[in-house]
């Protein structure tokens, strides 16, 4: 699709956005971040020269919008091809299936994911409470506006952060790099920008609401695995240890030998049956955490 010459970086980027149309929104942001990095260093090597000759230069040296799209997609399935864990072959009976879950990658890293998430959740919500009450809270004092722009920038960066331990967990396509701040720009629209962008409390919003998903993750993961394994391995540590399935007041209490192999079977079960949970739980969060990390495409 031949486009016609772009006369400004804003032009030059918003053909480049139409370009990507359709693809990830994670794509969009870094394709969108080198892009007006390499225009802005050009024009600002490049001062005397007039923006419609140098962009024209630009689109022969670093490419039209067209072209930098395609060699962006084209590196996007190369790198994950290069990232995504090897598949594991898929069993044709539902039997194998549900047991298969044990050599997915991706439902072990969800598990480690859920069991991080509680201390990350706790720190991200001290950090978003804390920052928020102590910037705003001080408002009315000459300090109050270089915390809060200070604050709000620990915050983007912070998004950056989630969004690497989201990609290699969870394997949601996550930004790699930040949103590009346009340091040509004067100070107060910067912090104007800063301010007004809806990702940034989207961030906030996440940073707050991941100490409840972190504690829920956290008691789900504990609780499930902690139970099927003690209903699967009863049998075995009562024989050597004389722990039964109850100990109370120096009572131990144990199910009937004949129904101690389907308590067996049903915490194998229910292990098997939270790995898949936590997979899906995985791909929830991934989801989530594209929503409200990512800058709209």
């Amino acid at each position: 699709m031949n486009r016609p010459t772009p006369r400004s970086i804003d032009e030059y980027l918003d053909q480049l956005r139409d370009a990507l149309r359709g693809e990830d929104p994670a794509l969009i942001q870094d394709a969108l971040y080198d892009a007006e990095d390499h225009l802005r260093s050009e024009f600002a090597e490049n001062p005397g020269v007039a923006p419609a000759e140098l962009l024209a230069r630009i689109a022969t040296s670093y490419g039209a919008p067209d072209e930098v799209a395609e060699i962006y997609r084209d590196k996007e399935i190369v790198v994950n091809r290069a990232l995504r864990p090897p598949r594991p072959p898929q069993p044709k009976s539902a039997l194998a299936r549900f047991f298969g879950v044990a050599v997915d990658p991706r439902a072990w890293a969800a598990m480690f994911y859920m069991l991080l998430s509680l201390p990350t959740g706790i720190f991200y919500f001290t950090w978003a409470v804390t920052g928020l009450s102590l910037s705003f809270g001080l408002m009315i004092l000459v300090i109050g506006l270089p915390l809060a722009v200070l604050f709000l920038a620990t915050v983007r960066a912070l998004s950056l952060v989630e969004g690497r331990i989201v990609e290699v967990m969870l394997g949601e396509r996550m930004p790699r790099r930040p949103l590009y701040a346009a340091r040509e720009q004067p100070l107060l629209e910067r912090v104007k920008r800063l301010f007004t962008d809806p990702r940034t409390w989207g961030t906030l919003f996440y940073m707050v609401l991941m100490l409840p998903l972190g504690i829920f993750y956290f008691t789900l993961l504990v609780t499930c695995v902690s139970v099927g394994l003690g209903l699967a391995l009863n049998p075995l540590i009562y024989a050597f240890s004389g722990f039964g399935l109850v100990n109370f007041n120096d009572q131990v209490f144990m199910l009937p030998v004949w129904l101690q192999p389907l308590q067996v079977v049903f915490g194998i079960l229910l292990l098997f049956g939270f790995m898949h949970l936590a997979r899906g739980i995985g791909k929830l969060q991934g989801a989530l955490a594209k929503q409200l990390l990512v800058q709209a495409g």
